[in-house]
């Protein structure tokens, strides 16, 4: 069975037992497909690109959120009222 890989570079387990980091660093910072026989059995990323990789999941899963609130009834308020909501409020607790 053929398997897509997701990257430009491979190197077998074999070579990651050998020399983890050397395979990382023929990777030139991308991820190396890691292949069990002839199979993408996992992808070794390097910490740089893992980092990214979170912030762009956690950026979309916060959009996800925006797009959901922004579905929500809006109240329209006046800023003026809002200070002197505000205002009030903190004189009486002094």
């Amino acid at each position: 069975m053929n398997h897509i890989v997701h990257s430009r570079f491979v190197a077998s387990v074999s070579d990651l037992k050998k020399n983890p980091m050397e395979v990382v660093s023929h990777g030139f910072g991308e991820a190396v497909a890691i292949l069990n026989r002839n199979n993408p059995a996992f992808y070794c990323v390097p910490a740089d690109m893992y980092e990214r990789l979170m912030d762009l999941i956690e950026d979309k899963e916060l959009l996800k959120l925006a797009e959901q609130v922004d579905t929500e009834e809006t109240v329209k308020v006046s800023i003026n009222d809002l200070r002197a909501r505000v205002r009030k409020s903190s004189s009486q607790e002094v």
